[in-house]
């Protein structure tokens, strides 16, 4: 098991970008982590990472051989998985992709629950706000509101996460309210880089797209919540950022008259992965806790 060892932490490695990244991931200290790959690039005869004081970089072995590495790593979960079955426990390794700040707010509790409740399985968990192919990149699932599909993947839906445009009242105060969506091209516009500057609103016409002015553009959705709050500009947000601030007043709706379309918060698994028991249970984990209400909508019942 040694190699299995060593080979988890060449993989951990690439994935964090660092020695003491790796570590904290598989929670040993970095020296571990860097004994671990010199025996593996002892065995191979070769270099897996260009090492310098500032960062270590794949060499072109390390990157042709990473997704086999990968792949050989979660076949040997698999197995072990497969033979714990057999004694009724469930074991193994899933890999998850969550978004940032959802995943902070809301998910990661969801995901440690789910863990103290399976004590034979250990998880990575990936923050990050844009679409990622799961196939590709080897999670088990990834989940993410974006309308992205891709060949051998499943699309399981979690649950609707309303959406609302929204600014301070201070904005609205200095800048006035607009009346209309095609006013917002005069208006400072906080926008979510993934989602892109263009906003679209339910009319009794139909749906109508806008292409705004970012004020400020960022990846990090609780960011444009708090430019919104500081009276920076007008943004849409998602209700797990936004009921709470509309409740109190620190936000404004802005256009209630035109709605701002919802976006499913959905699990992409790979086909070749939906039926491992492990990953189903955690489906299954993931949909009880989402449904019939997420969690931000049962806080916000709950102060109401």
């Amino acid at each position: 098991m040694d190699t299995i060892t060593n080979l988890k932490a060449f993989v951990a490695t690439a994935d964090a970008g660092s020695l003491s990244g790796a570590a904290r991931q598989l929670g040993v200290v970095p020296s571990v982590i860097s004994k671990r790959i010199d025996q593996l690039e002892w065995r191979i005869r070769a270099p897996l990472f260009n090492r310098s004081t500032r960062k270590l970089a794949l060499t072109d072995v390390g990157e042709r051989y990473l997704p086999t590495v990968r792949k050989a790593i979660r076949q040997v979960d698999d197995t072990l998985a497969g033979m714990a079955r057999a004694s009724g426990e469930l074991e193994g390794h899933i890999r998850v992709k969550i978004p940032t700040t959802l995943g902070v707010l809301y998910l990661s509790e969801i995901l440690n629950n789910f863990l103290r409740s399976q004590p034979m399985i250990s998880m990575d968990i990936v923050l990050a706000d844009r679409s990622v192919n799961p196939l590709e990149e080897g999670f088990d699932i990834a989940i993410g509101a974006l309308p992205e599909l891709y060949g051998q993947v499943q699309d399981l839906p979690l649950c609707l996460m309303k959406r609302f445009l929204c600014a301070a009242p201070s904005y609205l105060e200095r800048r006035g309210a607009p009346l209309r969506p095609a006013d917002l091209v005069d208006h400072d516009c906080l926008v979510f880089t993934t989602s892109g500057a263009r906003w679209e609103f339910q009319s009794d016409q139909g749906l109508i797209g806008i292409d705004v002015r970012p004020k400020l553009r960022t990846n990090h959705g609780a960011a444009i919540c708090q430019a919104a709050l500081a009276g920076s500009g007008i943004a849409v947000l998602s209700d797990y950022l936004a009921s709470a601030p509309l409740k109190s007043g620190q936000l404004l709706e802005v256009l209630p008259g035109f709605a701002v379309p919802g976006l499913w918060l959905k699990a992409l698994v790979p086909s070749n992965r939906i039926e491992l028991p492990r990953v189903r249970i955690l489906l299954d984990w993931l949909e009880q806790s989402l449904k019939p209400l997420p969690p931000w909508d049962n806080t916000q019942r709950a102060n109401a």
